[in-house]
This record gives C-alpha cells, structure tokens and sequence, in this order.
C-alpha cells in the first residue's frame, strides 16, 4: 500500500476515533475534543470501519484548488505585466491591471507570479552590500567627525548634540563636546580643542553637512568654501566628505555606542547640563580608549604641531565675510545695519569692501587691511527670517532662540469693538443702577425746583 501523508488533524482525529472503537470514550466526548458535531463523527467512525484509517484522510489533499487560477489566466497577466508594466511593482501592476485591462488579481498573487517570472525581485535580492572600508594605516592620517543630537541627560536637561572626532586608524576617541547644534562656531570651539590636544591631523572626513560643504548652487561668495573650510585650509588641513553614511561608518557606529554608554554613565555620575557634561567627557573618553582602541597598523603619528599664536589662531577659528560699505558708511550684517564712525580712513570706503571677523564668544569686529574701525550697530526686528530653510540639524537650536525672542516681545494688546468705535467709559461701577424715581435726593431736588416755578408764577 506504501505510505499515506497524513497532517497532524488527521493523526488526532485517528487516535480519538480509535478510543471510541475501543470504548474508551463516547461519541459526545469525541466530538467535543475534535470541535465536530456527533453526526459527522458518526460518519468517520463509518468511514474508518469501511475503508480503514487511511479514509480519514481528505480528500483533496494532492489535488488542486477548486478556486485556483487557471493558468491561462496566468499566463495572460504575467504577458500583459512583462510587456507594458515590467518596471512596475506589484502592488501599481495589480492596480493597472483591474483598471485598465479589466483583470482583478490581487497584488501577493501578482507578486508570487512575478517573482517566479523573474520580473519582481524581492527585498531581500535587491540588497545592495557596500564592501567594508579598510582602515587607514597610521594615526592621525584620517578623523573622522559627525555630530549626533540626542537626548544625552534623558529627561534631567535639554536635548542637545554630541561632536564626535575619532580617529580612523585606531578607532580612539579624539574629542568629544556637547553643544547646543551642529554649527561652524562650535566645530570651531571643538577644533581649537583638538588642535591643542593633538595638533593638526591630515584629513578630516565629514558627512555633507552646510558647515563642512558649500550646499547651494552658484554661490556667489566664499570661494567655494564654508567658513570651517576655509579655517582649515588655513591650517593646512583637508577636509573630504563622505557620499554616504555606510562610507564613514566608525563614526556612525560610535555615534549608538555613546548613545547607549555615555548616556548611562552621565545618569551614574548624576550629571544634567552641558557643562558638567563637558567636564565628564575627557575623563570617559581616556576609559573607553583604554578599552577599545586598536593598534594602528604603521607606529607613525601623523599630527603636526601648531605653531600658531593664540591671538593668530583665533582670527583663523571665527567667521570672516566681506561687507560692501554704501554711500552712507553702512553695510548690513547678521540682520543689523552697521554704521561706521566717520575717520580719516572710513571716508574713502565708500563703494569698497571691508572684512568682518564674528567669533564664537559673541566679539565682532570690522577690520580693512588689517586695522580696526570703530563702528555702531543699529538693531533691527531680530526674528528669523520667514519661511527661512532650517536644516534638521539645527531645528532644536532655531526654535530655542525663537521662543526666547518670542518671550521677550511685548503680548499684543486686542482692542475692543467699543475702544474701535471710540467709546470712552464714565467711570460708572458696575452693579444694579441706581433707581432715580424712588431716590430721596432726586425726589428732594424735584420738590424744590417745583416750589420755585410756583413762586415765579
């Protein structure tokens, strides 16, 4: 006879049929443990008598569905989706399908037929895998940097950003700093850090964020370069950005480590403000390299010194732009209008340009060729621009200075229909008025003018 596949219901529904053979249990109770009525137990038990216990297995097992799709059906759609929607995807090819050929296939039939057509890949098969990038074989020859916004002291302070340096060669952890976002004065600030740390390193390698890469089309000043970039360049240290996130993976990968470590080690150490925080991190940054930091594969230190003055290093380390001087000795800056002081020398910048120095600490200064000019600032309506493009990295620290002016700007005062139409009040107090006809005042006053019309008369 050979051997009968049976599915695990046909094995329960065998032994229990086999006890009400034997006696071992009722009709009823054999219908209850296998969720059937008594009459079609009934029916098994004859089945099983008759044909023996292979009968119990169904009968459509090995045959095909009543409600399959022909396969001329099949082979239709899968001939209409080859030839016009081949780059379509199931669930789109479905839909055009019933809408424009009339012919309703839902879209996981679709998609099992396109599949074994070759048409459709899955997800899985069209993974793309980017091959690993070898590390750099000395110390100091490529940093990489990036900054992650998170909430470091959970719910006991604001959230802020990380800026993570980590050398590539090694895997160590170069400097650490919490800021309020991602901008060109607390690269700067993180910087002047690391150059004092461990001096100037080869490259820097960065995502393709506005402070490292000059983002917008055609752009008119800075000579291709972001105020980080030319502070570099300066220092004679390059900066690459990477295409993609998966090429400066260290960085990435190190960024949901401190997410996880760091931030458990400020709860620990009871820390909830960027200050402290900062204070912490050197000594967190010595134990993780400790631990983790690998052994690069050539002995060379590839920093070179800084033999920089610090008065030298800061002019490199701010913002510098040039500022057109009209007619009236202003230019415009930040959203102010700088006037300068009237001079010997200011008077011929008429129609020329002077170089403006901004630096992180909140100093300005207007310089022309090398030398100061003394200027006044005339403030003006400092809220950010309408509709203004704000990067996803900077949105926390727009919108904290937006409700900061918000808060200082007087509420406006709504105006009443009656203060519109004029209306100034009398000073009556508010309560019941007061009942004239019945007031002993009122009616004194009458009588008394009422004696005098009789003695005129």
């Amino acid at each position: 006879m050979g051997l009968i596949a049976m599915s695990e219901r046909d094995l329960q529904r065998i032994e229990v049929l086999s006890k009400v053979v034997a006696g071992r249990t009722t009709i009823v109770s054999a219908a209850h443990v296998l969720a059937l009525s008594p009459r079609q137990v009934r029916r098994l038990l004859e089945r099983m008598k008759t044909s023996g216990a292979g009968s119990i297995r169904h009968k459509a097992i090995g045959r095909p569905s009543n409600n399959r799709i022909s396969d001329g059906v099949r082979d239709y759609a899968v001939a209409l989706v080859r030839e016009r929607y081949a780059d379509f995807g199931p669930t789109l090819a479905a839909e055009k399908l019933a809408e424009l050929d009339g012919l309703t296939v839902s879209r996981e039939t679709l998609r099992q037929w396109m599949s074994d057509a070759g048409i459709w890949l899955s997800r899985r098969q069209r993974r793309t895998f980017h091959p690993p990038r070898l590390r750099r074989e000395a110390y100091g020859e490529l940093v990489q940097i990036d900054g992650s916004e998170h909430r470091w002291f959970e719910d006991r302070g604001i959230p802020c950003s990380l800026l993570v340096f980590i050398d590539d060669a090694t895997g160590k952890l170069m400097q650490l700093r919490f800021v309020r976002s991602e901008s060109a004065f607390s690269y700067f600030e993180a910087l002047a850090l690391y150059l004092k740390d461990h001096g100037a390193p080869i490259a820097f390698y960065s995502d393709k964020h506005s402070v490292f890469r000059v983002t917008k089309k055609d752009a008119k000043g800075g000579q291709g370069m972001t105020q980080f970039g030319r502070a570099l360049c300066e220092l004679n240290i390059e900066i690459l950005c990477a295409n993609s996130s998966q090429a400066k993976g260290r960085v990435e990968r190190v960024n949901r480590t401190l997410q996880d470590r760091l931030v458990k080690e400020l709860r620990l150490a009871g820390i909830s403000d960027m200050e402290a925080g900062n204070a912490f991190l050197p000594r967190f940054m010595a134990h993780h390299n400790q631990r983790f930091a690998i052994t690069p594969a050539r002995p060379d230190d590839l920093h070179r010194p800084m033999n920089l003055a610090p008065d030298r290093l800061q002019q490199i380390l701010c913002k510098r732009e040039q500022r057109y001087v009209g007619a009236q000795l202003t230019f415009s800056f930040e959203r102010q209008r700088i006037m300068l002081d009237e001079t010997e020398v200011t008077r011929g910048l008429v129609g020329r340009y002077v170089e403006t120095y901004a630096y992180a600490d909140g100093r300005f200064d207007v310089r022309w060729k090398g030398h100061s000019l003394p200027y006044r600032v005339f403030d003006k309506d400092q809220r950010v621009t309408h509709a203004a493009i704000t990067e996803n990295k900077r949105l926390s620290d727009v919108l904290a200075y937006i409700k900061e002016r918000q808060a200082q700007l007087p509420s406006p005062k709504v105006r009443t229909n009656s203060e519109k139409n004029g209306y100034t009040p009398r000073g009556r107090k508010p309560g019941q008025r007061t009942d004239l006809m019945n007031d002993a005042q009122v009616i004194a006053r009458r009588r008394r003018a009422l004696s005098r019309l009789d003695a005129a008369e």
